[in-house]
């Protein structure tokens, strides 16, 4: 079952989301999802040794 989470950003990231958004035609919440994905990726990237 999935997760609801909520968070609050700054005025220059929210910027970037909703650019990027707009840019590749998909919504913020995508956006966000895919960020989200991508820095854990990274992180378990990083942890792997």
């Amino acid at each position: 079952m999935p997760t609801r989470y909520t968070f609050v950003c700054d005025d220059e990231h929210t910027r970037d989301i909703e650019r990027l958004a707009r840019e590749n035609n998909v919504t913020e919440e995508e956006v966000l999802r895919q960020l989200i994905d991508l820095g854990l990726s990274q992180i378990n990237e990083q942890h792997r040794i």
